[in-house]
């Protein structure tokens, strides 16, 4: 027997493999078929009916070359071609303001189809009017004015435009395609041409703007820029008249006089140097005992050389006279007193020099006094001015900078005006849009090859979700590999007369598929467990109108036909409907009668006599709130039945609404699930063999019953090969 204890309840992926896959789409088929044929034809429905749309395109490109003649900075700058500025420019030709031109240039609001107010109303709208109607107008609506409605209806149209035209940028380039759509062709050309256009002639016109409100603002900037020029140069010119900074070059008059009388100042120092120094050699040499004669100032005087001249003669006629007529002539007393007297006129004439020295050197000294006061004068008021120039030089640099900024503007100014005319668009054309020949919407073929792609795809979904929300329990493969418990098999379904006498129907057909069901179950019951021997075995379900009554009876008259003593049980004490459906009388002594000692065994064994079949039912009015299973009674009971039968069948009530039915389950050898096709819940099952599992009891395995074996084989419930195995069957 395989163990249930691990494992089970683990649900796999049903229609992971192929052949599952196969089999659910066959069971399947009609929703697979429906949802394909509904998604098919209402796309199909959809395509012939809707109204064709053509669409085109044209295309522009962004120009990154330089295009002004000279340079004229930020006004007339090309954009940079780059991928935010190319986005920007998208959105720009996306702008209701460039949409609302090609309206009004086009007359869009004439034409229905971007007009929704000229569209007759839909459906909706003649219940919203209704609905309004019934609420009442408000006051804002019924005041309006015709200017309010206009633009009311500008917005729609614009709208509407806006909504059947675009523009998306070219991959990576720097190119835009601007597209547009319209059940007319050639309007659909149209329009598209007309955004390109007017999207060219919006930029010139934003740089022609561009340049006349800078024009306009660098005038008046110039105007107040001059203002400033020409009060910042006043102010320097008035302070430096005011502090006596008058200049000539690049020097104050000032700092000129005070470098002339430097000038002087050194010359007229060397004078007075000069005359102290011939000077002082003269009375050097006077103090030293040294003729005067001698000195530079003597030697220089044409007054000293006549006389020396004079002096050298009378010298050399007295030398003669006295080699002639000795020293005592009368001629030699006479030239003696000429000498005298020239010695008497050189001495007058040196002392008439130092005289002149004297006066020479005290006239320098006063010249170098009053220089040097002139200088100091001149020097404290070029102190005073340099001073004065620290605010001079503030003044200076405040009117250079006025001046350097009126310049750069009154160039700016001169450049945007010679270049105004020479501005062109950053973008340029590239292709226009042509008149489309076919319609963009709808494409029949490829709407048609999409919705039976779609249609197979949504039933194929259909499918899968349908299986994913099968939670019942359908095939033995299911069990085993969901629950790791054997499959005790399939059970048909009987219908008609069949199905009103199963008992008549087992005896009468010993050979069919359903008495060959039961014979399987009987088989895998007695070899489940080799080792010991298996008489009691109790049949049960997780829930009520599973089956298990009529399975334990037929189960019960296969075994007592196949020559096996056997007996069933009801021990389902709320419903009896073992008893009720067997016995053709009620019984008047069974279970509970036997169970408390008020009868015998065989007192309360009812015998189907053709078949040998024994039954131990149940009476119909008795009842007890007692523990019988629970009962040492109960175990005595079943210890004597077992010494008589070799096989004893319970069947019990649903494992999951009766406690007695666990307990009956965990003291026999063996327990028989019965599970409903297409009706037992997984998660009922689930919780039935847990139950079973904390009772310890040894399930035999799940039986599946009233299978629908048309239905089971066309649908794919079973194997391929199953089909033939009714040629061993009788019926």
């Amino acid at each position: 027997m395989v163990p249930y204890t691990q494992g089970y309840g683990q649900v796999d992926d049903r229609i992971s493999d192929p052949k599952q896959a196969l089999r659910a789409l066959r069971r399947r088929l009609m929703l697979f078929l429906f949802v394909v044929l509904t998604t098919f034809i209402s796309v199909a429905v959809f395509t012939f009916q809707a109204t064709p749309v053509y669409s085109t395109s044209a295309s522009v490109i962004m120009d990154s070359r330089d295009k002004t003649v000279i340079d004229i900075g930020s006004v007339l700058s090309g954009l940079p071609p780059e991928s935010s500025v190319v986005d920007t420019e998208v959105q720009i030709i996306r702008s209701r303001s460039l949409a609302e031109k090609v309206v009004r240039q086009l007359n869009l609001r004439e034409v229905p189809e971007f007009n929704p107010l000229l569209q007759e109303a839909s459906f909706t709208d003649k219940a919203k009017a209704w609905l309004k109607g019934l609420v009442g107008s408000s006051p804002a609506s019924s005041t309006a004015t015709q200017d309010d409605q206009d633009v009311v209806e500008m917005e729609l149209v614009v709208s509407s435009l806006l909504n059947k035209t675009g523009a998306r940028r070219i991959a990576t380039t720097y190119g835009i395609e601007i597209y547009a759509s319209s059940q007319d062709p050639e309007l659909a050309a149209q329009i598209a041409n007309k955004i390109v256009d007017q999207y060219l002639v919006e930029q010139l016109d934003a740089k022609f703007d561009a340049t006349r409100r800078a024009n306009a603002w660098l005038e008046e900037r110039l105007s107040e820029l001059r203002a400033e020029v020409n009060a910042a140069e006043n102010a320097v010119e008035e302070y430096r008249a005011s502090s006596g900074l008058m200049s000539a070059g690049t020097t104050t008059l000032n700092q000129q006089q005070m470098g002339d009388l430097n000038g002087q100042l050194i010359l007229r120092r060397a004078e007075l140097a000069d005359a102290e120094a011939r000077l002082s050699t003269v009375r050097d040499l006077a103090a030293r005992g040294v003729s005067a004669e001698v000195s530079g100032e003597a030697l220089n005087s044409p007054v000293i050389s006549e006389l020396r001249r004079q002096q050298a003669e009378i010298l050399r006629e007295r030398a003669d006279l006295q080699n002639r007529y000795g020293p005592l002539h009368p001629d030699i007393q006479r030239i003696n007193n000429e000498e005298a007297n020239i010695q008497s006129q050189i001495s007058t004439e040196l002392q008439r020099i130092v005289t002149s020295l004297e006066s020479d050197v005290s006239i320098a000294r006063q010249r170098v006094a009053s220089l040097q006061s002139n200088l100091g004068q001149i020097r404290n008021t070029v102190n005073q001015n340099n001073q004065a120039s620290v605010r001079l030089r503030e003044l200076e640099r405040s009117a250079e900078a006025s001046r350097s900024i009126y310049e750069a503007f009154l160039a700016r100014f001169k450049q945007t005006n010679e270049s105004e005319g020479l501005a062109e668009a950053d973008a340029r054309l590239l292709s226009a849009a042509p008149v489309p020949r076919a319609p963009s919407f709808p494409k029949t073929g490829l709407n048609l090859m999409i919705g039976l792609a779609l249609g197979l795809m949504l039933g194929v979904g259909a499918v899968v979700a349908a299986e994913a929300l099968n939670s019942q329990i359908s095939t033995g493969e299911e069990i085993e590999e969901s629950f790791h418990v054997p499959f005790l098999g399939n059970f048909p379904r009987l219908v008609g007369n069949e199905k009103k006498d199963p008992r008549r129907y087992l005896i009468n057909n010993p050979t069919s598929a359903y008495a060959e069901s039961f014979r399987n179950l009987r088989a895998s019951i007695m070899f489940a467990d080799l080792d010991n021997d298996m008489k009691t075995v109790a049949i049960t379900s997780s829930q009520p109108d599973e089956g298990k009554t009529t399975l334990t009876h037929g189960l019960g008259i296969m075994s007592a036909m196949s020559g096996t003593k056997t007996l069933i049980v009801d021990g389902d004490f709320r419903r009896k409907r073992l008893s009720e459906t067997v016995l053709k009388e009620p019984a008047e002594k069974g279970f509970l009668e036997c169970l408390f000692g008020e009868c015998t065994i065989e007192e309360a064994i009812t015998t189907d006599e053709e078949t040998g079949l024994d039954i131990l039912p149940l009476t119909p009015d008795r009842h007890t709130p007692r523990d019988v299973f629970g009962s040492r009674t109960f175990d005595n009971l079943m210890e004597q039945l077992e010494e008589r039968y070799d096989l004893i069948l319970i069947d019990t009530g649903p494992l999951l609404l009766l406690a007695e039915t666990r307990i009956i389950t965990s003291k026999v050898d063996q327990v028989v699930v019965v599970s409903r096709w297409l009706k037992t819940n997984r998660a009922a099952l689930k919780q039935a063999l847990s139950l079973l599992r904390d009772f310890r009891a040894q399930v035999a395995g799940v039986a599946i019953n009233r299978v629908d074996t048309n239905r089971y084989h066309r649908q794919g419930y079973g194997h391929s090969g199953y089909k033939s195995y009714a040629k061993y069957y009788t019926n």
